[in-house]
């Protein structure tokens, strides 16, 4: 039976050796999601760097969360703050010209790329102006496919400040794109620019 996030977050405070389960487990998805936001070389670095500060304050880990993925989210979040300037500064560089190396790490297929910088150019430019806390929960509910409650696990924010920043965050981007859903295209198929949204979740 494979233990549970809990039981290896609660057994590597005695067998450090554990926790390596947990990086394993979860390491891919973080890389993944941090160089959606600012490169492969960045997420490399702060992939690294999350599962670090991860094991160094295991201690205070809460077994009474939803699971480890939020809380390693949190600790990402955390560390690409300290890049917002290079994150902005990619995300109107794609508004401007429709390239940047970023972006390329969305889609795998030339093709899919074109296809995916004539919806981005105009996405990517809202989502560079909305703030900090706005685009933490936009993207970890786009990219990273959390529900509200791991938002804000994630976060350490209330559930409820979590649907007025992705209202907030829907509204600008829906007036600067001017789609249906800022997640979706007005035929219901998902935007390249983010996955579909879960079901509920734009309740």
């Amino acid at each position: 039976m494979t233990d549970s996030d809990a039981v290896l977050m609660a057994a590597s405070l005695d067998e450090p050796e554990r926790f390596a389960v947990l990086f394993d487990r979860h390491a891919p998805t973080i890389h993944r999601y941090v160089a959606r936001r600012l490169g492969r070389d960045a997420a490399d670095d702060i992939t690294a760097e999350t599962f670090l500060t991860a094991f160094r304050i295991r201690a205070r880990y809460d077994s009474g969360r939803a699971g480890v993925r939020p809380w390693l989210h949190g600790i990402a979040a955390k560390l690409i703050s300290r890049h917002r300037r290079e994150e902005v500064k990619a995300l109107r560089l794609l508004a401007r010209t429709g390239h940047d190396p970023v972006a390329e790490s969305w889609t795998d297929s030339a093709d899919d790329r074109v296809t995916a910088q004539s919806v981005s150019r105009p996405l990517a430019k809202a989502v560079a102006k909305l703030s900090e806390g706005d685009r933490h929960a936009l993207l970890l509910f786009a990219w990273a496919d959390f529900t509200y409650q791991e938002i804000a696990e994630a976060l350490d924010i209330p559930v409820g400040t979590v649907r007025s920043r992705l209202n907030r965050a829907r509204r600008k981007l829906r007036s600067a794109t001017g789609l249906l859903s800022p997640f979706t295209e007005p035929t219901g198929q998902a935007a390249p620019f983010a996955p579909h949204t879960p079901e509920g979740d734009l309740a």
